[in-house]
């Protein structure tokens, strides 16, 4: 498994901002002056007792009651500067991270979405960032102050009396070796955690977003028994990963309360024997204890490590995942990107396209699909479930790339395009149609941000919304629920229409778009796409027969495989899979 290294470290603060990576730089100076003062004190402190109080010296006493006093406060000082700046470190860092893991989610492609899933990804972005943000703060504060303390306070330890400071050789070892057992046998069980984590937030995303159809089933009982089964997964895989690194504190504390007993019963007999002073003991004993915290600090600084370790590794994943569909690179020679705006040839053709979601050519949603459609032409195509219509569609802006084969918009591969003008070119409106939180103007300005209010109006003329819309008491200025919840299906339909017009695409794809509006509206729709976009490359996706007859021409699709291509009579009259869907929709009618 992948650990905490310098170059996933140099990866992501990469893109921090000066005055963090400034705030990072300075958390430490802070820590060593307070460390400097916390280790010197105790040297006034033995001063004071085995000079000013022996000797009954006030005046000494006075001194250095006042260096001590003005060292604790230039200590607090440091300690609070030093909390302060790490703590802005650590939030400009987790928010560099953020930003990092989205935009780079932003690049995936539905195949590099597939693999995740939506759930996993927010548990990366939210709990496991925030793990790893408590390491860096700790990184740059507690695992600064530990070291310095120990060091310093060691050495400090030594030079009032050497033999008694070989408490600390038995002491460490020991602490060593339980540390050691704690790490091998926890962070596989945290791993598991944030999987079981995983799970939770699908769960929850699951039912929230379709809490109308789990009322409309009366599946609340079983959703919450599904809820209470993860949790408690969750809760058992976390009591499994914590009793193991439970047992670090009172180990830590059997050994510092040990060492402590140790130096009081020898510190004493050296008293006795007058081998060592009470000041001396005094400061030494604070010495233990300032090694013995820092030790123990240590061990909670490994624990985090512990428990972030397996966060960074979840992290690293996404970040190191490339998408698979990437803007090709340009010659030297030649300009292999052709530019979009200036093409006026918006044919597309399937060259024996071959596609499989496994990349397994044996396993293929698509075979052998050839296809020519004309720039400007209309274009339907039926067939039944699961007969990969969506995902053929889906191949000509790249939301998935061809197995093999290939896909061509004027001649030209695909692949061969910028992605950004071959998307701004294809409008496409997926069957699951998505609105978000916003007013409805908000939404349709998707299409094109800068659209004026007389655009936006046109737009949703052609896709007869604009009557509904105009219905409402803030007609285009009202606000919608998350993914427009309060407006139905048909309504939402015909939005989406309205916003993928906006874009004044070259190619328009409708992935059954208007399976919820009755035919009158349909029909109307049609009408206006053929009035307003002309020159449009239009693809129709429909169940019904009437969304598609009026077409150049029409693809019967059936098993990933065209089974037929022809006009509306010509398939009535040659492809049995057309006539059956015609004559039963006719029946029914």
């Amino acid at each position: 498994m992948r650990i905490v290294n310098l170059n996933f470290v140099r990866k992501l603060t990469s893109g921090l901002e000066r005055r963090f990576k400034v705030y990072t730089a300075l958390s430490p100076l802070a820590m060593f002056g307070e460390v400097l003062m916390e280790t010197t004190i105790p040297l006034v402190m033995a001063k004071i007792v085995d000079v000013g109080i022996k000797n009954r010296d006030v005046a000494i006493v006075l001194k250095l009651g006042g260096i001590m006093v003005a060292m604790s406060f230039f200590s607090l000082f440091c300690g609070a500067a030093c909390g302060r700046l790490s703590s802005l470190a650590a939030f400009g860092f987790s928010r560099n991270l953020r930003r990092k893991l989205f935009n780079h989610v932003q690049s995936f492609s539905f195949s590099n979405m597939d693999t995740f899933g939506t759930g996993s990804l927010v548990t990366r972005l939210t709990t496991d960032v925030t793990n790893v943000q408590n390491l860096y703060q700790q990184l740059i504060r507690a695992a600064i102050r530990s070291p310095l303390m120990l060091i310093i306070g060691t050495i400090m330890a030594f030079r009032i009396n050497s033999s008694l400071a070989c408490v600390f050789f038995v002491a460490i070892p020991i602490l060593a070796l339980v540390l050691s057992l704690i790490a091998t046998k926890a962070y596989p069980r945290f791993s598991e955690m944030f999987t079981k984590y995983d799970k939770l937030n699908t769960a929850v995303q699951e039912c929230l977003i379709a809490i109308r159809v789990v009322k409309a089933f009366v599946r609340e009982k079983s959703e919450s028994e599904r809820f209470n089964f993860i949790a408690d997964d969750l809760r058992k895989t976390q009591v499994s990963a914590e009793k193991i690194v439970i047992l670090n504190q009172p180990i830590m504390h059997l050994v510092v309360y040990s060492c402590i007993l140790s130096v009081l019963w020898f510190g004493g007999n050296m008293i006795l024997s007058e081998k060592m002073q009470l000041g001396e003991l005094i400061s030494f004993l604070t010495y233990i204890n300032q090694i013995l915290m820092s030790l123990m600090m240590l061990s909670m600084i490994f624990v985090q490590f512990i428990l972030s370790r397996a966060s960074v590794s979840r992290i690293s994943e996404v970040l190191d995942v490339e998408s698979d569909i990437k803007n090709p690179e340009k010659s030297e020679n030649e300009n292999s990107v052709q530019n979009l705006e200036v093409n006026s040839d918006f044919g597309i053709e399937f060259d024996h396209v071959f596609f499989s979601y496994d990349k397994n050519i044996s396993n293929c949603v698509l075979s052998d699909v050839c296809l020519k459609i004309k720039s400007g032409a209309t274009v339907g195509i039926i067939g039944g479930t699961g007969s990969s219509k969506s995902t053929l569609i889906q191949l000509i802006p790249r939301l998935y790339d061809v197995t093999s084969g290939s896909v061509k918009i004027g001649g030209k591969d695909v692949r061969e395009w910028n992605l950004d003008d071959l998307r701004k070119n294809v409008a496409i409106v997926l069957q699951k149609n998505v609105l978000f939180s916003g007013t409805i103007a908000e939404n349709l300005r998707w299409g094109n941000e800068n659209a004026s209010l007389a655009e936006i109006e046109e737009a949703c003329r052609a896709s007869d919304a604009h009557s509904f819309v105009t219905s409402f008491p803030n007609g285009y200025e009202t606000e919608l629920g998350q993914g427009g919840v309060n407006l139905s299906g048909g309504q939402k339909q015909r939005l989406c229409i309205a916003r993928a017009l906006l874009k004044k695409p070259r190619i328009l794809i409708l992935d059954d778009s208007t399976s919820a509006v009755d035919t009158a509206t349909d029909l109307r729709i049609r009408s206006a796409l053929k009035k307003e976009i002309p020159e449009c490359t239009k693809l129709i996706i429909a169940q019904r027969i009437a969304s598609v007859q009026d077409s150049d021409f029409i693809v019967v699709l059936n098993d990933g495989k065209i089974d037929g291509i022809g006009t509306h009579e010509e398939l009535l009259e040659t492809n049995r899979i057309y006539k059956e869907v015609y004559e039963s929709q006719m029946s029914e009618n």
